[in-house]
């Protein structure tokens, strides 16, 4: 499977954004994917995950204003980013770690 994330960019805190990650070689609902970012000197972290039926889990960081979905028809995972914070700048990675299926990143600066 390859990933492919788009959306990121600079923005103000309080600010919206919608990170897509289009994939190929395989459908997404076959697996179960996942959100993840590594902000500037720190471990790569989990944001969100999203299971084949689904059900969705989030971040203690992200509750309430990051929302993981997908579109099987497109083949596509989405992050909505609401009201975001200077500690959500990072580079977003998506991924369905399980099978060693990562995408190359979209930065995300908030200032």
């Amino acid at each position: 499977v390859q990933l492919v994330e788009s959306g990121g960019g600079s923005v103000l805190a309080g600010a919206s954004l919608r990170l897509s990650c289009a994939a190929s070689g395989s459908t997404i609902e076959n697996y179960c994917m996942g959100w993840f970012r590594a902000p500037p000197g720190k471990r790569r972290e989990g944001v969100a995950a999203i299971e084949r039926d689904g059900r969705t889990n989030y971040a203690e960081s992200a509750k309430g204003r990051f929302t993981i979905s997908k579109d099987n028809a497109k083949n596509t995972l989405y992050l909505q980013l609401n009201s975001v914070k200077t500690e959500d700048t990072a580079m977003y990675y998506c991924a369905s770690p399980s099978y060693g299926y990562w995408g190359q990143g979209t930065q995300v600066t908030v200032s």
